[in-house]
């Protein structure tokens, strides 16, 4: 961290790790103030798949990072057996929330050999997403991304919601749907 701070144009570290839920007592007062020297903007994300991984000394951890001033955001990869069901994913993101560490991405399943058991398909993971907008609080909600193939970065590919009507009037109005499946006229016909 000490030689990054001697970086100037280097303005913003953003460490990605599991080491919170896999390993807390690494999580030392040593290591946050490591953290905190190099005078940088210093973000945490925390790797975790299921809301068991936030034990009492994960979220321990968390707190340390959390209350020395180090924001905290969430990765996860949506996992089939795993958190691929609307109650197990609210549940996740409401526990991250808790932790006060922001959900940020929720990952569809890369193509990387030997993990087809583990993906779902991308439909499942809109209707998941559309679950959880249905039970959850606008702070508990992920972008739910694609990691395009061949380094193209990430896509943002969660439902759609909203649907150009074409009227005779030459007013634009849209259909949108709410989380329940119901249709809406927007602007509302008077």
């Amino acid at each position: 961290m000490k030689a990054l701070a001697a970086i100037g144009h280097v303005k913003i570290v953003r460490l990605h790790t599991r080491v919170p839920v896999v390993e807390p007592a690494r999580i030392t007062a040593e290591l946050v103030h490591a953290l905190k020297v190099a005078g940088k903007a210093t973000y945490v994300v925390l790797h975790a798949n299921h809301p068991r991984e936030l034990s009492a000394r994960a979220r321990a951890a968390c707190a340390r990072l959390v209350d020395a001033g180090i924001p905290m955001l969430s990765q996860s990869v949506l996992l089939h057996g795993v958190n691929d069901d609307p109650a197990t994913l609210a549940a996740l993101m409401r526990a991250l929330v808790e932790c006060r560490i922001k959900p940020y991405y929720l990952h569809h399943g890369d193509l990387a050999p030997g993990t087809a058991h583990l993906r779902t398909t991308i439909e499942q993971g809109q209707a998941l997403m559309r679950a959880l907008h249905g039970r959850s609080s606008g702070l508990c909600q992920p972008t739910y991304v694609l990691d395009i193939p061949g380094g193209h970065g990430k896509s943002p590919i969660g439902p759609r919601y909203l649907e150009r009507v074409e009227g005779g009037s030459g007013l634009a109005s849209f259909e949108v749907e709410d989380f329940n499946g119901g249709r809406h006229t927007y602007p509302p016909r008077g």
